[in-house]
Parts: C-alpha cells; sequence; structure tokens
C-alpha cells in the first residue's frame, strides 16, 4: 500500500512532464513525414557534365537511397542558365521540383539581360550553398604560349584575333573572360557556347584560341596534356591543382572569379519543407566519402543556411552588375 500511495503521489508530476515533451516541436528530420512522398527532380541548367550536373547527381544519388522515392536530374541548357531556372521558377513551392542555382543565373542575369521572365532572387527560395570551383585558363597548345604573360603579349600583338570560348553568355565563364580581356587591356573574341561539351572539342583542335571553363570539368584533359593550362582565377591556388598559379601571381593584381553553385527551390516554399531539404543537403556534402570525393574533382564543397546563402546571392549581384556594366554586354532573352 505505501508503494501504491507514493505512485499515486508522482502521476500529477508525470502528466507535467509528459505535457512539455509533447509540446516541443520535433526539430529531427522526419518532422515533416508527408513530404516526399512522390519523385523530386533537380533542374540542371547546363549540359551534362559540368559542374553543376556532378552535384545535381551526387545529391541525387544520396537523397534517392535514403528518402524512398525517385530523384531525377534533369538537364535543361540555354540562354546562360535562364531556361532550366524558368522552368523552376513556375513551379509549385512544394520541394518537388529544384534547381542547381549558379552565380551566373542568380548574380550575373539579372544585369545582363534586359527582359527575363523571372527574378532571379524574388522567384526562388535559397535552400543551401553547395560548392565553388575556380575557373581556370586553359589555350590550345599550338598557341605557343605557357604563361599568361605570354599570352597578354600575343593578343596585344594580335587585336581581335584570339579567341576565347565560355558555357554561354552570362555565364561565370564568360564574365571571366570579360574580366580578364579589362585588366589585361587586351581585345579577344568571345565564342559561346551551348555547354562546355562543345566548347572543349573545339578548343583541343584549334578552332578557338582558348577557354575559360570549371576547373573540376577541365581537369581530367589537363591531366592529359590535351590541353594548357595557364591560371587560375581565384586568389589562392586550388587543392585540386596545386601546380597551376593564380591570375595575381602573374601580374592581374586582384582577379578574382569563382563558379559557385547552390540549391534553390521556388519562392513560397514551406519552411519546414526548407529546413529538410537543407538538413538533406548538409548531411550528403558534410559526408567524408563525397567531401573527398568533389574535392579531388576540383569542387570545394561548402553548405550552408539558407540566410547565409541569400546574403551572398547580394554581394555577388552587386560585384558582377559592376563587371557587365563595364563590358557594356547587354542581351534579350
Amino acid at each position: 500500500m505505501p508503494l501504491f500511495k507514493a505512485l499515486k503521489n508522482l502521476f500529477p508530476a508525470f502528466l507535467f512532464v509528459a505535457s512539455i515533451v509533447q509540446a516541443q516541436p520535433n526539430t529531427s528530420p522526419q518532422s515533416n513525414p508527408a513530404w516526399p512522398k512522390q519523385p523530386i527532380r533537380i533542374i540542371v541548367s547546363f549540359t551534362p557534365g559540368g559542374a553543376p550536373d556532378i552535384l545535381a547527381r551526387v545529391l541525387a544519388e544520396s537523397w534517392q537511397r535514403n528518402l524512398g522515392v525517385p530523384v531525377v536530374v534533369e538537364n535543361r541548357p540555354g540562354f546562360g542558365g535562364n531556361i532550366g531556372a524558368d522552368v523552376v521558377a513556375k513551379s509549385e513551392p512544394d520541394g518537388y521540383t529544384l534547381l542547381i542555382g549558379t552565380v551566373g543565373i542568380h548574380a550575373i542575369n539579372g544585369a545582363l539581360y534586359d527582359k527575363m521572365s523571372f527574378d532571379p532572387i524574388k522567384d526562388f527560395t535559397p535552400i543551401s550553398f553547395l560548392a565553388s570551383t575556380p575557373n581556370v585558363l586553359i589555350v590550345n597548345k599550338r598557341l605557343g604560349v605557357s604563361n599568361v604573360h605570354e599570352l597578354i603579349e600575343l593578343a596585344k600583338n594580335k587585336p581581335n584575333q584570339l579567341t576565347f570560348g565560355s558555357s554561354g553568355i552570362g555565364t561565370s565563364l564568360h564574365m571571366s573572360g570579360e574580366l580578364f580581356k579589362e585588366m589585361a587591356g587586351v581585345q579577344i573574341r568571345h565564342i559561346p557556347y551551348k555547354g562546355r561539351a562543345q566548347s572543349l572539342p573545339d578548343l583541343v583542335s584549334g578552332r578557338i584560341s582558348m577557354l575559360f571553363d570549371n576547373l573540376s570539368s577541365s581537369l581530367p584533359l589537363i591531366k592529359a596534356g590535351e590541353v594548357q593550362a595557364l591560371a587560375v582565377t581565384t586568389l589562392k591556388r586550388s587543392p585540386a591543382a596545386p601546380e597551376i598559379p593564380t591570375m595575381a601571381e602573374q601580374g592581374l593584381t586582384g582577379f578574382e572569379a569563382v563558379s559557385w553553385f547552390s540549391l534553390m527551390a521556388p519562392a513560397n516554399l514551406p519552411p519546414s519543407i526548407q529546413k529538410r531539404l537543407n538538413q538533406m543537403t548538409q548531411r550528403t556534402l558534410n559526408s567524408p566519402e563525397i567531401k573527398n570525393r568533389l574535392l579531388a574533382s576540383g569542387l570545394e564543397p561548402a553548405p550552408s543556411s539558407p540566410k547565409d546563402l541569400a546574403k551572398l546571392i547580394h554581394q555577388e549581384s552587386v560585384k558582377w552588375s559592376r563587371v557587365v556594366q563595364q563590358s557594356g554586354a547587354k542581351l534579350d532573352q
């Protein structure tokens, strides 16, 4: 009987504690069990094989294994990434259609295009920064230059005779070339391509003189000796290719052009799904196996909070708007 009375006296306290536990929000990744319940698609606004495509497939592989629903990657190239971005901007904000965002789509195109079918900032919900990669200046081996100094001298002796390719007008690769022209004081013709898959063969064959590309995309060709790498476009050398000097080391002090990639969703995504997508992204990119894999390919993963991503997009928009204005480039979509 004493034991029964003691338990009876403890019962109200038990109810009080239980009520507190029940009232606490569930912040685990399973806090929104209704999502996902159908396939997820990740839109890549460029051709297969480049850095955005690599990141999308890393996420898709990891998520599909853990979520139990199909996760598909869909390539929608064109207009500097605007075609794929437009698809996502006009999709339902339900977490089932996502975009691999780029510096071009969210920080350059708004200044470059006179008319756009979407707002590169207002029409998207930031999820997480994914990774960055240096751009690299590579040249046709028959051009006969081995460093940036020699290239600048050649370009000054042959104004508008040399050409540089990029994966599209308005991409960070195009803007890298415009920044190079401005800082080096040279005139080189820009040849835009729909994607790297078309530009690289033309560089190797000599149809174009040089190319700005993501290091992660060009690294296999550089290592195979098919092209000559002159410089990376970051302030520091890349751990993936420490033998390639920076532009700044070769006289272009302050030259910096980084390609970065993010995960974006349509505007007005429910906060619970935004949070879960961020948690899933953090878990995938912080995996030691995946992190090492990306680093080896020239990509530096650095998942972030949505707030930090939004801040970066604003800062980059200010920077690249100035470069676009100085280059005089303007386009109609």
